[in-house]
C-alpha cells in the first residue's frame, strides 16, 4: 500500500519523485519509484557509444540539483547516468530496481492496482513516467525481409566504426538520423539519407516564446485524444557548425521515401526527374523514432478514437488517479520537470494533501 506509485526512473520520473518528496509524501508509504533498468540512468545508459556531451542535443537540469557539464568529449552514456545516480542518492529517493511493470488496473478501494514482476502496488495515484526507449518504431516497407544485408534501429546502433567503408541508407528525418549520418559519414562509409518529407533546418535560436508555440501545437493533438507529435518535429531540425558542414559536403542531400526494399538495396517505383531509380546498400538503418511506452495501461481502456489517450495537462481524463509525465508535451527535457511538478500538484489536491506553497504556486 503506497499513496503514489512513479513507473519510471529518467528525467520525468525523478522530477516527479522530487517533488512528491517536496511535498511531504515519505518514501514506501508516501510514494515508491519502480524502473525497469538495472542502474540509474533512464535511457541515457543505453544510448550509441559515439554519442558525446558535445552532441548531445539538451540536457535540462533536474530540479533542485544543477547538472556539472563534464567534459565535452565524454560519453553521454556516462555522463548523464552518473548525474541521475548522484541525484538519487542526494535526495534519497525511493527507487526500486530493477522492476518490471507488467498492467496497471483499477483495484479496490478506489485505488490503482500496479502489478510488476516483484509484487503488486496498491496505489490512490499513478505516475507513469515510462518514455519510449523501451518501444522503437520500426515502418514495414515490401521486400523488407529479402534485404541481403544487415538492418537495425537506432537503438541498438554501436557506432560508427564497423560501418567504414559500407553503404549504409539512413531512414529517417530527426536529430538521430542527422547525428549518424554525420558520424557515418566521417567514419567513411557511404550514407544515403532517405526521409518521407523534406527536412526542416531551423537556424533561428530557439527562443522561449517558441518553445511554447511548440508545446502548444503538442498539447493540441493530446486534448483531441491523437497520437502526441514529438516535440523535435514541430521544431525542426536545429543547426550548427557540424550540420553546415554536413550539408556543405552533400552528407545532408536527401532522396524521397523508397517504396520497397530489394535483396541489394532499396528501390523507387516512379522516382522524381534525375533521381535514382534504386541505391545498393549494404546496411539500413531505420532512425525511425519511438513510440509512447504504454502497454501496461491497457487494462485501463484508455485511448481514444484518435489513437491517443485524451489529456488534461498530464492528467489522463478518463482516469483522474493517472498521470503522464514525460508524454505529448511534457516529451522533453525542460518539459518532464515542469510536468513532474503539475503532476504532483494535482495529486496532491486528489488526496486532499497540504501541498507546500512553493508547488502549489
Amino acid at each position: 500500500m503506497t499513496d503514489v506509485v512513479v513507473i519510471g526512473a529518467g528525467q520525468a520520473g525523478l522530477s516527479s519523485a522530487y517533488f512528491l518528496a517536496r511535498a511531504g509524501f515519505e518514501p514506501d508509504e508516501g510514494y515508491v519509484v519502480l524502473d525497469g533498468d538495472r542502474a540509474p540512468g533512464g535511457a541515457w545508459q543505453h544510448r550509441w557509444p559515439s554519442l558525446r556531451m558535445e552532441t548531445v542535443n539538451g540536457i535540462f537540469d533536474l530540479p533542485g540539483m544543477a547538472f556539472d557539464p563534464p567534459s565535452a568529449q565524454e560519453r553521454a552514456s556516462l555522463a548523464v547516468p552518473r548525474y541521475f545516480a548522484e541525484y538519487e542518492k542526494h535526495f534519497q529517493l525511493a527507487v526500486r530496481r530493477p522492476v518490471t511493470v507488467r498492467a496497471v488496473r483499477s483495484g479496490p478501494d478506489e485505488r490503482l492496482l500496479v502489478e510488476s514482476d516483484t509484487g503488486t502496488w496498491a496505489a490512490r495515484a499513478v505516475i507513469n513516467a515510462t518514455g519510449t526507449w523501451t518501444r522503437p518504431f520500426w515502418p514495414y516497407y515490401p521486400g523488407r525481409e529479402t534485404f541481403a544485408g544487415r538492418q537495425l534501429h537506432a537503438v541498438t546502433y554501436p557506432g560508427p566504426e564497423q560501418f567504414a567503408g559500407r553503404r549504409v541508407v539512413v531512414v529517417g528525418g530527426g536529430i538521430t538520423a542527422l547525428q549518424l549520418l554525420t558520424e557515418l559519414a566521417r567514419a567513411g562509409a557511404a550514407t544515403t539519407w532517405v526521409t518521407r518529407r523534406p527536412p526542416v533546418f531551423r537556424d533561428q535560436p530557439f527562443t522561449r516564446e517558441y518553445g511554447r508555440e511548440v508545446v502548444a501545437m503538442v498539447d493540441q493533438r493530446v486534448r483531441a485524444g491523437l497520437v502526441p507529435q514529438s516535440v523535435v518535429g514541430v521544431t525542426g531540425l536545429p543547426v550548427d557548425e557540424t550540420v553546415r558542414a554536413a550539408r556543405r559536403a552533400g552528407t545532408l542531400d536527401r532522396l524521397p521515401m523508397f517504396d520497397r526494399i530489394t535483396p541489394g538495396g532499396v528501390a523507387w517505383d516512379a522516382p522524381a526527374p534525375g533521381a535514382p531509380h534504386a541505391v545498393e546498400a549494404d546496411v539500413i538503418i531505420w532512425c525511425t523514432g519511438w513510440r509512447a511506452a504504454l502497454d501496461h495501461l491497457a487494462p485501463l481502456h484508455l485511448r481514444a478514437p484518435g489513437g491517443g489517450i485524451v489529456m488534461d495537462g498530464t492528467q489522463v481524463v478518463l482516469e483522474p488517479r493517472l498521470h503522464l509525465v514525460g508524454y505529448g508535451p511534457s516529451a522533453s527535457t525542460v518539459g518532464a520537470n515542469r510536468a513532474g511538478r503539475e503532476a504532483v500538484r494535482a495529486i496532491g489536491r486528489l488526496l486532499a494533501t497540504n501541498v507546500p506553497a512553493s508547488l502549489a504556486a
